[in-house]
Order: structure tokens, then sequence, then C-alpha cells
């Protein structure tokens, strides 16, 4: 069992920068892509924020964030890195990391979450 534990969130006002990171347990992390998504406040469905291999070597941002969100990781920290810049008020939710254990196909596991609130 993977276990994620994200951090990083908080308040903050438009403009600013938020870095979230999310760290898994004792797992040979090279082996899992990892993956963040946010889910909006009332019940939006979940969205796919980045991904990124476990080499680091390729990594893709939702095109409508481009230019502002950079995903990294770290893999000696077993850590990767969510980087928000110019932050918005729609940017607002529970940002989540995923793990996906290559060959899989899929995300095997979820953290819990961390909340970004933007005011305006």
């Amino acid at each position: 069992q993977v276990r994620l534990v994200e951090s990083g969130g908080g308040l903050v006002q438009a403009g600013d920068s938020l870095r979230l990171s999310c760290t898994a347990s004792e797992v040979i992390f090279s082996m899992y892509s990892m993956g963040w998504f946010r889910q909006a406040p009332r019940g939006k469905e979940r969205e796919f924020v980045a991904r990124i291999s476990g080499s680091g070597g390729a990594t893709y941002v939702a095109d409508s964030l481009q230019g502002r969100f950079t995903i990294s990781r770290d893999n000696a920290k077993n850590t990767v890195y969510l980087q928000m810049n110019s932050l918005k008020p729609e940017d607002t939710g529970v940002y989540v990391c995923a793990a996906s254990l290559r060959g899989t196909g899929r995300y095997n596991y979820w953290g819990q979450g961390t909340q970004v609130t933007v005011s305006s």
C-alpha cells in the first residue's frame, strides 16, 4: 500500500504563488508516474491538472494551465511538486496527488488532498 500525503495548500490572494508537495511512503518511487488533480467546490467534477513520468523526464500540464503550473519530482525524496503561479480564484479547490504504477495504466493510489483557496 502506498500512502500519499499532500501539503502546501492554503489561502492566498489572486496573483500569488503556491508550491504543493506530495510525499509517498517508502516505495520504489521511480516506478510510479504521478499526477495532480483538483476538485473544485460545489460538486464540480474532478479535473486533471498535471502528470509526470517516473523518471521525471516527461511532463504534461493541462492545456488551460500551461504557463502557470509546473510539475516536478525529486525521487530521492519520494516527492512530487506542483508549482502554481499567478493563481486565480477559479484555481480554488482540493488538490490531490495520485500514483500510477508502471504498466497498470491507471492511478492506483490517491492522497487525501490539500485545500487551495484563492481570494480575489
